[in-house]
């Protein structure tokens, strides 16, 4: 008779990492304050991407498994009295919710710019202007990020794709997503995303269907290169 078949682990790709680090603590004889290997060495021993491994580390981190000591290293935290546990879920992965939005939002900028009419697109134009002004005077700027995302869906017409996008867009709100934000998102970078957003504003006022959707695809790729490039962590080679 053929052993059952083992089910699937259909759960986010950074739990599943993340089990896998917690095994290599287990077995690995790393004690309380250990230092977990150099990010490169432990992507390679557990065969994943260095984003994902980031990703599954951070999870740990909010787990309280783990301590990510800027400009030092990652180490284990005392254990719990409590038996060891599976990872919890912290959020959608941050790597594929921009790819998600990068899918969704390319199309929603190509349908916009067929029906861009001057209402909505003074509604794009003042949260670019807003963002703008609250960049110069050090404020956060993801409200009229938003604003700005779901100003584009509004001008397809289309009320299932503008709940979409506001959707994928709050997905950055969930702890897992939080906390990668906290490390990458910076003055620099905010400068950066509002050349990006104003390309696209640009492209959209002159009705420009491919320029609209190259202006698009670059902001999400260069957001997610952002956030899974500068979000490494320290001691990483």
């Amino acid at each position: 008779m053929f052993p059952p078949t083992k089910p699937a682990d259909t759960r986010r790709l950074y739990q599943q990492i993340a089990d896998q680090i917690r095994a290599f603590i287990r077995n690995g004889d790393l004690p309380a304050g250990a230092r977990l290997p150099p990010e490169r060495e432990l992507a390679l021993q557990l065969g994943v991407s260095r984003p994902s491994l980031r990703e599954a580390l951070i999870a740990l981190e909010i787990d309280g498994r783990i301590e990510i000591r800027m400009g030092s290293g990652v180490y284990v935290c005392a254990s719990q009295d409590a038996p060891e546990r599976a990872t919890p879920a912290v959020g959608e992965s941050p790597s594929e919710m921009i790819q998600a939005r990068a899918m969704l939002e390319g199309s929603v900028v190509t349908l916009a710019s067929a029906r861009v009419n001057p209402q909505h697109l003074e509604r794009v134009k003042a949260s670019l202007e807003s963002m703008r002004q609250d960049g110069l005077n050090g404020r956060a700027q993801i409200e009229n990020d938003r604003r700005f995302h779901i100003a584009i869906a509004e001008m397809t017409g289309n009320s299932v794709l503008v709940r979409l996008v506001g959707e994928l867009f709050d997905g950055r709100h969930s702890p897992i997503s939080s906390r990668m934000s906290e490390r990458t998102e910076n003055s620099q970078a905010w400068k950066a995303a509002f050349a990006e957003h104003e390309a696209i504003y640009r492209a959209l006022e002159a009705r420009d269907p491919q320029a609209a959707v190259a202006a698009m695809l670059h902001h999400l790729s260069a957001s997610h290169a952002r956030w899974t490039e500068e979000s490494a962590l320290p001691a990483a080679d």
